[in-house]
């Protein structure tokens, strides 16, 4: 991954892999070498009043026992998740089981792509895209829904050691009144640019987020080459502006100046 976006020309990017930080220490030893800085961040699903939204939270700090604790619950919740989800495809006959899961997973945090993958490796289904239609997507007979920390208990985490939040790719959620909402529960950005925005969208985000007085972030929502399409970029394939970048690391400063003042 360092390579790559060293490759595609970028110097500053933010790794936010669900749940979990374990990847940020390799990524930043091998990023050092290319010129790459690695922001050490995470994605969090959350109950938002719409129903489920993803958080991204940047600038995280690595060990911190509070933020450990609460993504070790998380991960054991999506473990349980995936273990439900074969249950339900062993009832449709469909032979996958959880060791298949969990050797999909590696060492990320157990998710539905894994079980994709899973179905994949098994000549189940042809692709990712398959599991999702016949078997994994809402409303489809392998689907098991997630239990969602409230947004507000999960910013105010990531406000308690430092990091910086942005609801991710919210599309035609990013209303007014949403965004104050969100506003109110502590968010300090609004993801504009990613690949399933349109030009007009983002401009639309754009507007409501300044409007909203939120920060601007973005980004491609990389989850591996086999998931690149209209919802998830190539690596390196949606950048943001400097200034962007530089809002969001001075928020970031701000709020760890605050927290060694206070301590």
């Amino acid at each position: 991954m360092a390579r790559r976006v060293a490759a595609a020309g970028l110097a500053l990017v933010a790794l936010t892999d669900h749940d979990t930080l374990a990847g940020v220490p390799a990524a930043r030893a091998a990023a050092g070498p290319e010129g790459v800085t690695i922001i050490a961040g995470c994605e969090f699903s959350v109950a938002a009043a719409w129903g489920e939204m993803h958080l991204l939270a940047y600038y995280l700090p690595e060990g911190q026992s509070d933020l450990e604790d609460f993504l070790e619950r998380q991960r054991a919740a999506r473990a349980a998740r995936g273990e439900a989800i074969v249950r339900r495809l062993d009832k449709l006959g469909v032979a996958v089981t959880h060791a298949d899961v969990l050797a999909a997973a590696g060492t990320g945090a157990v998710g539905r792509p894994h079980v994709a993958r899973a179905l994949v490796e098994r000549r189940l289904v042809r692709n990712v895209q398959e599991a999702f239609d016949r078997y994994l997507g809402t409303g489809r007979p392998a689907y098991v829904p997630k239990e969602l920390p409230p947004v507000a208990t999960v910013v105010e985490l990531v406000r308690s050691v430092g990091g910086v939040t942005s609801a991710a790719h919210l599309g035609d959620r990013a209303d007014p009144q949403s965004l104050e909402q969100l506003k109110r529960a502590g968010l300090d950005a609004v993801e504009v640019v990613h690949p399933s925005h349109n030009a007009q969208d983002r401009r639309r985000i754009e507007r409501n987020a300044r409007r909203a007085g939120l920060l601007l972030t973005g980004g491609s929502d990389w989850h591996g080459d086999s998931r690149v399409d209209q919802h998830r970029g190539g690596l390196g394939a949606d950048t943001i502006p400097e200034e962007w970048a530089e809002a969001i690391r001075a928020a970031h400063r701000a709020r760890a100046a605050g927290m060694e003042v206070a301590g």
